[in-house]
């Protein structure tokens, strides 16, 4: 029974390319399938896969060629990384590259593009909860899955070291979340949605010009900013997980990490939550 047809190859693989030449940072982050077609039938019909070259092979390229062309439109980028598998395995016929992007946009803080902090494009739903009773009415604004990141001012260091303690510290290090918010109002503001909007430009503006020694840090003094800004809301609420964006190692490639080709990884994360109030 003939083999009609084959091809083979990695998806899902999640890159994040961080142009970092000049103080305004570029991000490119995308999920890439790439599949390839050639000299492989024997590796089906026979067992025989002298010919094929290894998926984890194929990440490790989209890696490498992620590096070596941080600056690169995703359309440029996925056009070399075809050519690249063709210029180095003669016995590889097609390739075929499919790579989705996650969109980031610049935070404007007081109008102005931020150079390295972004939220995610088309992001977060609002969500309102109201608590009716005879003695009262409770409303609670909020934001689920609100999301963005930083590419540098981040950094985790000094915490508890014991035996179980293996993460490195770092005082540089992309900081992403996407955060569940809610605030509770003490009052009615004149217009809901123009304070709901202060709520999110104020924190945003502490996440993206301030540095931030951790998580818990930042999400204290976006909400101290809240709280100042908005004086109708009695307190407010954050849980965020970590989303991390884990160091390429490509040295065995010879390339040394310098901050600009990294993992997404959604899962295990951290999280941390806290809600802050007037006193």
């Amino acid at each position: 029974m003939p083999l009609i047809r084959n091809s083979y190859g990695k998806g899902r693989v999640r890159i994040m390319r961080v142009e970092r030449d000049s103080p305004r940072h570029q991000v490119r982050e995308l999920t890439v399938q790439c599949m390839l077609t050639g000299a492989f039938d024997a590796a089906y019909t026979a067992g025989d896969n002298s010919k094929v070259v290894a998926t984890d092979s194929i990440k490790n390229i989209v890696n490498i060629v992620a590096r070596d062309h941080v600056g690169l439109d995703n359309e440029a980028y996925c056009a070399v990384l075809a050519r690249h598998f063709l210029d180095r395995y003669d016995h590889v016929e097609t390739v075929e590259i499919t790579a989705s992007e996650t969109r980031w946009v610049r935070i404007a803080v007081d109008g102005a593009p931020h150079d390295h902090a972004y939220v995610l494009d088309g992001n977060g739903h609002p969500v309102v909860k109201v608590s009716a009773a005879r003695a009262g009415t409770t409303i609670v604004s909020g934001i689920s899955g609100f999301t963005f990141l930083k590419t540098t001012e981040s950094g985790w260091e000094d915490y508890w070291f014991d035996e179980a303690t293996t993460l490195k510290p770092t005082a540089d290090r992309l900081f992403a979340t996407a955060m569940e918010a809610s605030w509770r109002w003490a009052q009615a503001p004149a217009s809901y949605p123009e304070a709901n909007a202060a709520v999110l430009a104020e924190a945003l503006k502490v996440f993206a010009t301030t540095y931030s020694p951790g998580v818990q840090n930042t999400l204290y003094l976006m909400g101290e900013a809240v709280l100042a800004a908005v004086p109708e809301i009695a307190e407010i609420s954050f849980a965020c997980p970590n989303k991390h964006y884990l160091p390429i190692d490509l040295s065995p490639f010879g390339r040394a990490f310098d901050g600009r080709v990294f993992t997404p990884t959604d899962e295990p994360h951290g999280q941390i939550e806290c809600t802050i109030a007037r006193s």
